[in-house]
């Protein structure tokens, strides 16, 4: 189910989230959200629900063995050039 609500960025930069999208997303006082900066806007969602949605859009990829792939890859080039 998609809401749409019309909130006040307060003076410091704030907003409240209503209280029924509070609840049925499961946040309480103290949840952490990331704030995702878009095209058309803001999308909040928990650490857990952004891990998540990482994790599907890198698909099946070794994402962290590609990563490291390419960081010794980049050791070997900078050994390579001081010992020249």
């Amino acid at each position: 189910m998609s809401a749409t609500t019309a909130v006040r960025v307060g003076s410091k930069g704030r907003i409240i989230v209503p209280a029924e999208i509070r609840e049925r997303r499961g946040w309480t006082e103290g949840s952490v959200l990331v704030a995702v900066e878009k095209p058309e806007g803001v999308l909040l969602m928990t650490r857990d629900e952004a891990l998540d949605l990482l994790r599907v859009q890198a698909g099946d990829r070794d994402v962290v063995g590609e990563f490291l792939e390419e960081r010794r890859a980049a050791g070997a080039r900078e050994r390579a050039e001081l010992a020249s």
